[in-house]
This record gives C-alpha cells, sequence and structure tokens, in this order.
C-alpha cells in the first residue's frame, strides 16, 4: 500500500477547525483509493510564540521537510500584533516559506456554478470562469533588503533577479500547457526598473513555448480587468506583493474568500493553505467554511503525492455538495438547502467521498 507523510501546521484562530475537516476528508479519500497517509502535527505562529517563544520552531522546519507535503491551517491574531516585528507571527511564516524554498503559489479562482449568485458580479460576467494566478512568494518587496523604518522614515526594497523570474515564469508556461495556454504576465513595467526586467525576462522565456500565448498588462488594469471581465484570463503571474492583491481580488470575483486554495511549490516539500486568514473573531464558534482547506488538501494529493484519482474523487464530491444546496453560513444566502456547521460540512463530504 502506498504510504505518505504528512506535516500538520493547524496555526490559530480558526486553523487547528477547518484543518481537522480536511483530515476527515483526505482519510476518506485514502481509504476509497487504497493508501495511507501518516499525518504528524507541528507548531507555527501564535501558538508556536505562546508554546516555545519564537513563531517558527526549528523543529517544524526540519519535521516538515522531512515530510512529503505540509497541510497548513491559518496564523496570526490581535493577541500577538504589539510584538516586535521579529516575533510576530507574519514574520514565522515568511521565514517558513524562505526555508521550505517555495517560490510558486498556485491560488485557483474556479466559480461554482451553484455559488454563481454568491459573487457581487453579475452571473454573466463570471459564470464559467477559471482562473490560476501563479504568485512568485519568496522575493520581491517582502524580503528584499535593505529595510528600515526609523520612525521618521521607513523603505523597503523590491528586488527580483532573472533567475528568480525564470523559475516562476517556467512554472506558469507549464501550468497553461495543460489548461488554455494563455499567460498574461502582470507587471508595473511603466515605472518601476523590476518590473522591466520582469518583463523582459517573461519575454524572453515566452520563446521556449510558442504554444503559449503571452501577454502583458500593468497590474492597476489587471486588478480593473479582474472585476470587469474576469473569463479573459487564464493563467496570471505576477510578483509577490501584486500577486497577494490581485488572489484576494479573485476571492470576492468568485463570491468568498473561504473558497480559495492554495499550493505553494519549489524544490523541497510542498505547503497547501487555504488563502484565508486565521479569522480570530469567529475561532471556535463553528460557522467556519472549511472549503477551500479542503480544496489545498485536494491540490496536495494531486502535485505532491500525484493521487490524481483521490484529487478528483474530493473536487467531484465538494461539486456535489454544493449541488445539492449545503452550505455555510457565509454562503447561507445563495440557493441553501441547508446550512451547516463547519465540523457537518466536512461530515457531508466525507459522505459524498465515501459512497
Amino acid at each position: 500500500m502506498r504510504n505518505y507523510k504528512i506535516s500538520i501546521i493547524k496555526g490559530d484562530g480558526i486553523g487547528p477547525e477547518i484543518v481537522d475537516e480536511a483530515i476527515k476528508v483526505l482519510n476518506a479519500a485514502a481509504k476509497k483509493c487504497n493508501f495511507e497517509l501518516n499525518y504528524k502535527e507541528y507548531l507555527m505562529g501564535g501558538i508556536a510564540i505562546d508554546t516555545t517563544g519564537v513563531p517558527l520552531p526549528q523543529e517544524t522546519v526540519d519535521g516538515v521537510l522531512n515530510s512529503d507535503a505540509c497541510l497548513f491551517g491559518a496564523i496570526g491574531g490581535e493577541k500577538w500584533d504589539t510584538l516586535p516585528r521579529e516575533l510576530r507571527p507574519e514574520t514565522g511564516l515568511l521565514k517558513f516559506r524562505e526555508e521550505m524554498g517555495v517560490y510558486a503559489n498556485l491560488r485557483p479562482a474556479i466559480i461554482y456554478d451553484e455559488l454563481v449568485n454568491a459573487s457581487t458580479l453579475k452571473p454573466e460576467v463570471i459564470t464559467g470562469v477559471d482562473i490560476m494566478i501563479v504568485r512568485e512568494l519568496i522575493g520581491g518587496i517582502y524580503f528584499g533588503k535593505p529595510r528600515e523604518n526609523d520612525g521618521f522614515k521607513a523603505f523597503n526594497t523590491m528586488v527580483y533577479t532573472k533567475p528568480e523570474i525564470v523559475r516562476i515564469g517556467k512554472t506558469a508556461f507549464e501550468l497553461a500547457m495543460k489548461r488554455d495556454k494563455r499567460v498574461c504576465s502582470v507587471d508595473k513595467a511603466n515605472v518601476l526598473e523590476v518590473s522591466q526586467l520582469w518583463r523582459d525576462t517573461m519575454n524572453e522565456l515566452s520563446k521556449d513555448y510558442p504554444e503559449v500565448t503571452l501577454s502583458h498588462m500593468y497590474v492597476d488594469n489587471a486588478a480593473m480587468q479582474l472585476v470587469r471581465n474576469p473569463k479573459q484570463f487564464d493563467v496570471i503571474v505576477t510578483g509577490n506583493i501584486f500577486g497577494d492583491i490581485l488572489s484576494d481580488t479573485a476571492s470576492m470575483v468568485v463570491g468568498s474568500i473561504g473558497l480559495l486554495p492554495s499550493a505553494s511549490t519549489g524544490d523541497k516539500t510542498a505547503i497547501y493553505e487555504p488563502i484565508h486568514g486565521s479569522a480570530p473573531d469567529i475561532a471556535g464558534m463553528g460557522i467556519a467554511n472549511p472549503l477551500a482547506t479542503i480544496v489545498s488538501a485536494a491540490m496536495m494529493l494531486r502535485y505532491s503525492l500525484n493521487e490524481e484519482k483521490a484529487a478528483d474523487l474530493i473536487e467531484e464530491s465538494i461539486k456535489s455538495v454544493l449541488k445539492d444546496g449545503y452550505r455555510t453560513k457565509d454562503l447561507a444566502a445563495y440557493d441553501a438547502k441547508e446550512v451547516l456547521n463547519t465540523s457537518a460540512m466536512g461530515d457531508v463530504i466525507v459522505k459524498y467521498v465515501s459512497r
């Protein structure tokens, strides 16, 4: 029997609730498809600070590197916002991504037919939307040096090297080859030198993929176009800060940030997580939407474990659950036949996976 080691980081806020539901669904899919998942849990974020004094213990780094994939919940909250920056949960997350070398963040934005009305956009604008945003994750302004805040003047540095651009570009082009063969590279080349290098490099790289159509768009226009006509996009590739903003925009195009999964991949262990935060205001209330985490788990099966059948099974089960009218509270207003709490939504997906 095929056997995999999965590292688990539940994190803070709603993290433990949503990860628990994903694990239930993963176990059902593994049983159905005849493979075994062995989990080991590690600490990161606020809970790691409270337990160990640091946001990212070395044990977590070592443990995740020794696993086949990592399923991650969410971290952070107001409780830790007043700590020195080097001790905050978000600093641990950035360091974690750097340690894992996960330079490519894949964020699919897909509209479920049953949730078309959940979007604030008109149905005719969003029906059929299927976008893959490829965000560079360990470079750019979030990692650039020098950086400083002396209380009077603050600055950050946006840096990309050509090899960094090439490797994220290759990820985008390879994904496009399996999709509709279109890549839109988003930058701000009219005012930023780093974006000009980005654009020039993407143009050079496109010669290696003659079947793929490459276009370019400034980030401000891209944000507008995502809302105006999202169906024009297939694969979007962009830098760290632009991808951070555009992927959240895309989440509302499809109706709820609680629906969007992500995969962070590179040359080491990949990380799979929902794009939403830890939502401490609703933690423990049983109303968090676990779907983004469950779809992230399906991505883990597909991209890290090559368990395509199990990934398809989970994704099709979610579509069936939504088609049959099951909703969590955030989606209750949209053709709900039954509104479920977090755990019950996990249970009903398990039921569909197992049948």
